[in-house]
């Protein structure tokens, strides 16, 4: 069996109250071992913390997402720093900009980015960054703050801002999205990318792959996000499935200082 990692799965959402262990389980089954975990606002942190502390497979990262802007309060930076300094994240994460929903603030969302772009800084950590719509501004944003390290999820950019990520050394996450074949620019960049910057990821409960379009998402189905870029490089599946499992392993640390 091939091992994968899913390096983006919002497993504490409500879609998986019902039987969260099973998908776990599931996912194992298929071979995704290693499950990263990415907070949305600060009153999920506790929920993260608690699934990683049970769960060998899960591994999580503290933020505040963009899109709960309203949610978000200037303490929760201060109390964010706190949980960071406990020494179980892996990132600082989800964090970064979305102009592409409507009524959320940009200046607001500006400075909970740059707070916590700052906090990955001080503790050394990588960000995994929501960028719609804003890409561009992202880009930008972290060339002044030299020395960051981190992955766009979801990645929707086009292949000139794909490659300037890479070249300053960020990961690009790609999931459900790149296996339908209207999705012919994302393909390209997939195809053509330099495979050490590529994690799969699932983005769990949301964006399935085509096959269970409609249904909720699962990190089992990374395989079959594996199955699609494997055919799209033309290279064998086991090459790309240890390739982006070390991708992820080495960006978050877990071969060094987490289990």
């Amino acid at each position: 069996m091939l091992k994968l990692a899913d390096s983006h799965v919002h497993l504490d959402a409500a879609a998986f109250a019902e039987d969260r262990d099973a998908v776990i389980t599931r996912a194992a089954d298929a071979g995704v071992s290693t499950l990263i975990l990415p907070a949305v606002d600060a009153a999920s942190w506790s929920g993260i913390r608690a699934l990683s502390e049970v769960n060998e497979h899960v591994f999580p990262a503290f933020g505040l997402h963009p899109m709960y802007l309203a949610q978000h309060v200037p303490e929760h930076v201060d109390q964010l720093a706190t949980w960071l300094a406990h020494g179980d994240a892996v990132a600082v994460g989800e964090i970064g900009l979305d102009f592409h929903v409507a009524g959320l603030d940009p200046q607001q969302q500006r400075e909970y980015f740059l707070k916590q772009l700052k906090l990955a800084q001080q503790f050394d950590l990588p960000v995994i960054m929501h960028a719609r719509g804003a890409l561009e501004e992202v880009i930008q944003t972290l060339r002044r703050m030299p020395g960051l390290r981190g992955v766009v999820h979801s990645f929707s950019g086009s292949e000139q801002q794909a490659k300037q990520l890479w070249q300053m050394g960020f990961h690009i996450g790609i999931g459900g999205p790149v296996t339908y074949d209207r999705a012919q620019r994302l393909r390209r960049i997939v195809a053509a990318m330099p495979l050490e910057f590529l994690l799969l990821e699932s983005d769990a409960p949301d964006q399935p792959d085509a096959a269970h379009r409609g249904q909720r998402n699962e990190p089992a189905y990374v395989v079959d996000v594996l199955q699609c870029i494997a055919a799209l490089r033309d290279e064998p599946r086991a090459d790309v499935a240890a390739t982006t499992t070390d991708n992820t392993r080495r960006l978050f640390g877990l071969d060094r200082s987490h289990r």
